[in-house]
């Protein structure tokens, strides 16, 4: 796995050399495009607007328009010289609690691991906000722009979370009327949120749509006949109440899951057991 960037974590006066490696993957299914006559991939070309001309990958440079079809040339070699060891340290700003930022700041995920020295006081930070339930924010230049981060202590390790800015957040795109709710209403919701709780593992969950994809495929392939599913429709239940209470029988039915131990989530919320 390729290292995105090599630099250091810096808080008060400590210093700890990191790396920081990608955490997440793609694992949807893809699909080529294909010319529905006979069957042959679409390409898509690169071409020049004013010769006409494909143009190579190596041929193409990254312009910033500051008028009009006029451009300035800046290339990759130039941004990284502009970057100073200030500027790839991950620069510890404040600590906050664990559940105090909300999901929707929240961008790309990347694994860090310590560089040579680093280790012994990478997991004496990752102990101290763990033992205290604390996040650190922080910013750092990832590519060419300057990253808003949190540090999240993992009982494995440490993820940092790279976050939007407050002016990369949509507002509600439509108000809506928020009804009053009855005590007994709330407490029986209450009710069927805690004979639904369990541990968070991750493993025991799996992308069912996807292998419902692969098996058509497959299917295809060996040119076997696909049919689709039979959907099942759940009875609709009109009354709020009853469809709570039907829920809570259903639930209390299930066989109770194994509790584990308490751990921190990389939304940076712990699970409860």
């Amino acid at each position: 796995m390729a290292v995105v960037q090599k630099g250091a974590i810096s808080f008060g006066l400590v210093y700890i050399p990191v790396s920081l490696y990608t955490a997440t993957q793609d694992s949807d299914i893809t699909f080529n495009q294909l010319h529905k006559a006979d069957k042959s991939r679409i390409r898509y070309k690169k071409v020049c607007a004013h010769c006409g001309k494909e143009v190579e990958a190596k041929d193409i440079v990254r312009g910033y328009e500051y008028a009009k079809d006029k451009y300035v040339i800046v290339t990759d070699e130039e941004i990284e010289a502009l970057k100073t060891e200030k500027d790839r340290t991950i620069t510890i700003l404040s600590f906050t609690a664990l559940d105090e930022i909300s999901p929707v700041y929240y961008d790309r995920a990347y694994h860090v691991v310590p560089q040579k020295g680093g280790g012994k006081a990478l997991e004496l930070l990752r102990q101290a906000m763990m033992q205290m339930q604390r996040a650190a924010l922080g910013k750092t230049v990832l590519g060419n722009s300057e990253k808003l981060l949190v540090i999240l202590p993992q009982k494995d390790g440490i993820l940092i979370q790279t976050l939007l800015y407050q002016d990369d957040i949509k507002e509600l795109p439509v108000d809506y009327d928020r009804p009053a709710v009855t005590e007994a209403e709330r407490n029986m919701a209450e009710q069927l949120i805690k004979s639904m709780e369990a541990p968070f593992t991750p493993e025991r969950y799996k992308d069912e749509f996807r292998e419902k994809l692969r098996a058509l495929i497959a299917d295809k392939i060996a040119g076997r006949e696909t049919v689709a599913p039979k959907e099942e429709r759940a009875g609709q239940v009109l009354d709020l109440m009853e469809a709570l209470k039907a829920s809570v029988k259903r639930a209390e039915k299930k066989p109770a899951k194994k509790a584990a131990a308490p751990s921190v989530r990389p939304s940076g919320k712990k699970k409860e057991a």
